[in-house]
């Protein structure tokens, strides 16, 4: 590492004292290079064995990597912290400014810890942390006003990073998220909870400094080779064109997009909610995340009209991908359109995870249906598959909680079917809602067993759909070690970070390469060490926090309703899921 990197700094905030400091902690990142290898070993230093998700003691831990800055395409920060959704391993990545703004403010990593006594939010720079009152924002009905008004207090755009939460984290809903740049998120495991219970309501980041390199004419050459890569790839061309979304129809094609809380792997209305229709009739802007060439954030332009007048709209952009499609569309078999994005506005609006609240909200809406809870739990409002309107109002009340039965839905659908029944058809993998694909059973053993129990772990929908193409017939065996293979590998990308989009991008070589002329005297050796010692540490937090491979709660769903996998049984998932645990 070249002396005056500033990823080897170390920025340490204490809520509790409105402190910071700054130190030097070179061996962290000469050991595990940043992002995930990082995060993890800062949150075994700061988190205590049991400590309450939702006290003071609980860290958050913002991690970049060596490449941010450098090069396209590493541009994700991690976050890391103790569920308070899972009880265990928090890990979270979001896209957007934030990483680049981390590191050019002279940080490799972020650590607050602590409690405020008053809400607050953050100003963070080179000169270190400014504390601000945040009374006034707290309780803002909208979580896009408190962009707004950050964006104006603290000087508006360029390369400032605003991260903030909404309602839904200051009432500590566990799968509350942290909203970035507007239209990005730290979504899952609920890192805005986390948030709220510290009192703290945003972040705002900037930095203005410049990066060395180690070899100028090499780092030239490897930065022009992986722009020229990442511009011409057919797979980053469909993603800038139709983004994420381009999944709906392949998915529904085979029987694969989870529809009506799984009762279905076909939606009737996929044409209508498909990458391919939204991009002809609602694609308003695209975007990109700072460092990448894409642009695969897509917008939605939704006008509204307002009530008795007919000239006169409100226009929403909305960022649409295939997991909102999933949970806010085809989970709740709502194929308007605009239905679908008025729901994900709403979501968006109370900052929640926009899958756990599809997911959550579908197995409400079966709940309702086969009479295990009733109106008078859910305060009136009528949940019905294709009713948008309803589905707005229960989204409301996960945040206000009027009745005992939001106040479950707020902890998740695995805590709300314990209490109420149709834990066969709770759609939760270790605590987290399940992701947008029903492909086969590799991916619910992915979703199992991974280290965040998300779909990005180890991608075990792509498993199933190369076996079916290849007319493969997958073993337990042959699953547990691929995924446990495929997720060492990714420790590595998620350390350095970089988008997982540009994971055919970045290969061994091109990894080594971009190390090397950054500065970082890495081999081949050295990152397998890095995934697998990066996993095992993960999965050594989860356990020591309670987390069990052999108490995993496997939804009866997934084995009812076909998938193009062929047919599975329990026996088949928790064999797979054994010989994974036996291989770490």
């Amino acid at each position: 590492m070249l002396p005056h990197d500033p990823l080897k700094r170390i920025l340490y905030i204490d809520l509790s004292r409105r402190s910071f400091e700054v130190r030097e902690r070179p061996e962290l990142f000469d050991e595990s290079l940043g992002g995930s290898g990082v995060g993890i070993r800062l949150l075994e230093e700061e988190c205590p064995v049991n400590a309450d998700p939702l006290g003071p003691e609980n860290p958050i831990i913002f991690t970049v990597g060596p490449l941010v800055g450098l090069y396209p395409l590493a541009s994700k920060t991690v976050a890391m912290f103790k569920s308070p959704h899972t009880g265990n391993l928090g890990e979270s990545h979001a896209g957007g400014r934030s990483a680049v703004s981390i590191r050019m403010a002279g940080y490799g990593a972020v650590v607050i810890r602590g409690a405020s006594v008053m809400p607050v939010y953050l100003v963070i720079d080179e000169d270190g942390v400014r504390f601000r009152d945040a009374s006034a924002l707290w309780g803002t009905r909208s979580s896009y006003t408190t962009g707004s008004v950050l964006r104006v207090r603290e000087g508006g755009s360029g390369t400032r990073s605003i991260m903030r939460i909404g309602r839904a984290g200051e009432r500590l809903v566990s799968y509350a998220c942290v909203i970035t740049e507007t239209y990005r998120h730290f979504g899952r495991l609920g890192l805005g909870a986390v948030f709220g219970s510290k009192q703290l309501k945003a972040l705002v980041i900037e930095g203005k400094r410049t990066l060395p390199v180690a070899d100028r004419r090499a780092f030239r050459q490897t930065y022009d080779a992986i722009y020229k890569a990442a511009v011409d790839s057919p797979l980053m061309q469909k993603y800038h064109e139709l983004g994420t979304p381009i999944n709906v129809l392949p998915l529904d094609a085979i029987g694969a997009l989870p529809t009506r809380n799984l009762q279905s792997g076909r939606f009737e209305g996929a044409e209508a909610i498909s990458g391919e229709s939204l991009a002809a009739n609602y694609l308003g802007r695209r975007v990109a995340c700072a460092h990448c060439p894409v642009a695969c954030i897509h917008l939605a332009a939704l006008r509204i009209p307002y009530p008795n007048d007919p000239y006169f709209y409100k226009t929403l952009m909305l960022g649409y991908d295939h997991e909102p499609i999933f949970a806010a569309g085809s989970m709740l078999g709502l194929d308007s359109v605009p239905g679908m994005l008025q729901v994900m506005d709403e979501i968006e609006m109370q900052g929640l995870d926009v899958m756990s609240t599809g997911v959550t909200l579908a197995w409400a809406t079966e709940a309702l249906a086969r009479g295990l809870i009733n109106e008078a739990d859910t305060d009136g409002v009528t949940l019905a598959f294709g009713d948008a309107a309803g589905y707005i109002e229960a989204v409301q009340r996960i945040t206000t909680q009027p009745t005992d039965f939001y106040r479950a839905l707020a902890r998740g659908v695995e805590h709300a079917a314990t209490i109420y029944g149709g834990r066969s058809f709770a759609l939760a993998f270790g605590g987290n809602e399940m992701p947008g694909y029903h492909t086969g059973p590799a991916c619910h053993v992915g979703w199992s067993v991974g280290a965040r129990h998300s779909h990005l772990d180890n991608a075990g929908y792509s498993l199933d759909q190369n076996a079916l193409k290849k007319g493969q017939t997958l073993t337990p065996e042959f699953i547990g070690e691929t995924l446990l293979n495929e997720e060492r590998w990714r420790q590595v990308l998620t350390s350095l970070v970089l988008c997982l989009f540009a994971r055919g991008i970045y290969d061994r070589e091109t990894v080594l390469g971009a190390l090397a002329a950054a500065g970082f005297a890495w081999d081949a050796e050295d990152l397998e060490r890095l995934g697998a010692e990066t996993l095992r540490r993960k999965i050594a937090f989860k356990q020591r926090e309670g987390f069990d491979f052999g108490a995993l709660r496997i939804p009866q769903r997934i084995i009812e309703t076909p998938s193009p996998g062929g047919p599975f049984d329990e026996a088949f998932v928790r064999e797979a899921i054994e010989c994974y645990s036996n291989l770490l």
